[in-house]
Protein backbone atom coordinates (compact mmCIF):
# COMPACT_ATOMS: atom_id res chain seq x y z
CA UNK A 1 0.00 0.00 0.00
CA UNK A 2 1.10 3.51 -0.89
CA UNK A 3 1.13 6.68 1.80
CA UNK A 4 -1.64 7.92 0.14
CA UNK A 5 -3.76 4.45 0.56
CA UNK A 6 -2.68 4.75 4.26
CA UNK A 7 -3.84 8.11 4.62
CA UNK A 8 -7.12 7.50 2.99
CA UNK A 9 -7.75 4.77 5.50
CA UNK A 10 -7.08 6.38 8.25
CA UNK A 11 -8.96 9.40 7.55
CA UNK A 12 -11.83 6.44 6.72
CA UNK A 13 -11.55 4.82 10.48
CA UNK A 14 -11.36 8.32 11.82
CA UNK A 15 -14.95 8.77 10.37
CA UNK A 16 -16.06 5.53 11.55
CA UNK A 17 -14.82 5.92 15.08
CA UNK A 18 -16.22 9.40 14.88
CA UNK A 19 -19.62 8.01 13.83
CA UNK A 20 -19.68 4.29 15.97
CA UNK A 21 -18.82 7.18 18.87
CA UNK A 22 -21.56 8.76 18.37
CA UNK A 23 -24.04 6.22 17.66
CA UNK A 24 -25.24 5.09 21.20
CA UNK A 25 -26.51 8.15 22.08
CA UNK A 26 -28.42 8.47 18.37
CA UNK A 27 -29.88 4.97 19.15
CA UNK A 28 -31.29 6.17 22.87
CA UNK A 29 -32.69 9.34 21.73
CA UNK A 30 -34.39 6.97 18.63
CA UNK A 31 -36.91 4.35 18.50
CA UNK A 32 -38.37 1.33 16.45
CA UNK A 33 -37.73 1.49 12.66
CA UNK A 34 -35.12 4.01 12.56
CA UNK A 35 -33.31 2.67 16.11
CA UNK A 36 -32.97 -0.66 14.08
CA UNK A 37 -31.54 1.43 10.81
CA UNK A 38 -28.93 2.64 13.40
CA UNK A 39 -27.81 -0.66 15.27
CA UNK A 40 -27.42 -2.14 11.49
CA UNK A 41 -25.46 1.16 10.35
CA UNK A 42 -23.55 0.70 13.39
CA UNK A 43 -22.77 -3.00 12.96
CA UNK A 44 -22.00 -2.17 9.47
CA UNK A 45 -19.75 0.46 10.36
CA UNK A 46 -17.83 -1.54 13.50
CA UNK A 47 -17.50 -4.46 10.58
CA UNK A 48 -15.93 -1.68 8.50
CA UNK A 49 -13.48 -0.67 11.08
CA UNK A 50 -12.74 -4.64 11.91
CA UNK A 51 -11.44 -4.29 7.86
CA UNK A 52 -9.84 -1.22 8.37
CA UNK A 53 -7.93 -2.16 11.43
CA UNK A 54 -7.39 -5.77 9.99
CA UNK A 55 -5.98 -3.84 6.56
CA UNK A 56 -3.52 -1.65 8.80
CA UNK A 57 -2.28 -4.50 10.79
CA UNK A 58 -1.71 -6.49 7.47
CA UNK A 59 0.03 -2.85 6.22
CA UNK A 60 1.98 -2.58 9.39
CA UNK A 61 3.04 -6.90 9.25
CA UNK A 62 3.67 -5.79 5.41
CA UNK A 63 6.20 -3.08 6.07
CA UNK A 64 7.85 -5.04 9.10
CA UNK A 65 8.64 -7.97 6.73
CA UNK A 66 9.78 -5.63 4.20
CA UNK A 67 12.15 -3.73 6.96
CA UNK A 68 13.20 -7.43 8.11
CA UNK A 69 14.02 -8.50 4.57
CA UNK A 70 16.13 -4.60 4.20
CA UNK A 71 17.71 -5.38 6.89
CA UNK A 72 18.91 -9.00 5.88
CA UNK A 73 19.73 -7.43 2.35
CA UNK A 74 22.22 -5.17 4.00
CA UNK A 75 23.16 -7.34 6.20
CA UNK A 76 24.13 -10.09 3.92
CA UNK A 77 25.82 -7.29 1.91
CA UNK A 78 27.82 -6.34 4.90
CA UNK A 79 28.92 -10.38 5.30
CA UNK A 80 30.17 -10.49 1.57
CA UNK A 81 32.42 -7.01 2.08
CA UNK A 82 33.86 -8.41 5.08
CA UNK A 83 34.68 -11.78 3.07
CA UNK A 84 35.78 -9.90 0.12
CA UNK A 85 38.34 -8.23 2.48
CA UNK A 86 39.17 -11.16 4.27
CA UNK A 87 39.83 -13.02 1.15
CA UNK A 88 41.41 -10.13 -0.20
CA UNK A 89 43.69 -10.18 3.04
CA UNK A 90 44.56 -14.04 2.56
CA UNK A 91 45.91 -13.25 -0.49
CA UNK A 92 48.13 -11.00 0.84
CA UNK A 93 49.16 -12.91 3.75
CA UNK A 94 50.21 -15.97 1.16
CA UNK A 95 51.80 -13.09 -0.98
CA UNK A 96 53.65 -12.49 2.15
CA UNK A 97 54.54 -15.63 3.33
CA UNK A 98 55.53 -16.52 0.16
CA UNK A 99 58.14 -13.93 0.00
CA UNK A 100 59.70 -14.51 3.83
CA UNK A 101 59.77 -18.33 2.54
CA UNK A 102 61.93 -17.06 -0.64
CA UNK A 103 64.03 -15.30 2.15
CA UNK A 104 64.17 -18.40 4.36
CA UNK A 105 65.86 -20.19 0.84
CA UNK A 106 68.21 -17.71 0.39
CA UNK A 107 69.46 -17.44 4.46
CA UNK A 108 69.65 -21.43 4.61
CA UNK A 109 71.65 -21.12 1.08
CA UNK A 110 74.12 -18.24 2.81
CA UNK A 111 74.30 -20.36 5.95
CA UNK A 112 75.03 -23.63 4.04
CA UNK A 113 77.64 -21.38 1.85
CA UNK A 114 79.22 -19.65 5.31
CA UNK A 115 79.42 -23.24 6.94
CA UNK A 116 81.61 -24.85 4.27
CA UNK A 117 83.34 -21.58 4.47
CA UNK A 118 84.41 -22.02 7.87
CA UNK A 119 85.11 -25.76 7.07
CA UNK A 120 87.56 -24.57 4.37
CA UNK A 121 89.25 -22.37 6.83
CA UNK A 122 89.71 -24.08 9.78
CA UNK A 123 91.48 -26.85 7.21
CA UNK A 124 93.34 -23.71 6.05
CA UNK A 125 94.45 -23.00 9.90
CA UNK A 126 95.31 -26.90 10.45
CA UNK A 127 97.42 -26.97 7.53
CA UNK A 128 99.09 -23.31 7.97
CA UNK A 129 99.52 -24.87 11.65
CA UNK A 130 101.24 -27.93 10.34
CA UNK A 131 103.28 -26.18 7.58
CA UNK A 132 104.53 -23.71 10.91
CA UNK A 133 105.49 -26.89 12.89
CA UNK A 134 106.82 -28.67 9.76
CA UNK A 135 109.41 -26.13 9.04
CA UNK A 136 110.55 -25.20 12.65
CA UNK A 137 111.24 -28.91 13.21
CA UNK A 138 113.03 -28.65 10.05
CA UNK A 139 115.03 -25.68 10.80
CA UNK A 140 115.89 -27.35 14.05
CA UNK A 141 116.92 -30.50 12.40
CA UNK A 142 119.03 -28.08 10.36
CA UNK A 143 120.45 -26.68 13.38
CA UNK A 144 121.22 -29.83 14.65
CA UNK A 145 123.23 -31.32 11.74
CA UNK A 146 124.91 -27.68 11.53
CA UNK A 147 126.17 -28.23 14.92
CA UNK A 148 127.31 -32.08 14.97
CA UNK A 149 128.80 -30.92 11.28
CA UNK A 150 130.60 -28.04 13.44
CA UNK A 151 131.40 -30.49 16.00
CA UNK A 152 133.16 -32.62 13.75
CA UNK A 153 134.99 -29.88 12.24
CA UNK A 154 136.14 -28.93 14.98
CA UNK A 155 136.93 -32.72 16.23
CA UNK A 156 138.51 -32.96 12.93
CA UNK A 157 140.80 -30.13 12.39
CA UNK A 158 141.40 -28.34 15.29
CA UNK A 159 141.68 -30.82 18.49
CA UNK A 160 144.93 -32.56 17.98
Amino acid sequence: MSTEEFEKLHEMYRSLYDEVKLTPERAQRCQGEERKRIVRDFDERVSEAEEVTHLQSQRALLIQGTESLNNASKSIERSQRIAAETDQIGTDIIEELGEQREQLDRTRDRIINCTSKIRSRKILRAMSRRLVTNKLLLSVIIIMELAILAGVVYLKFFRK
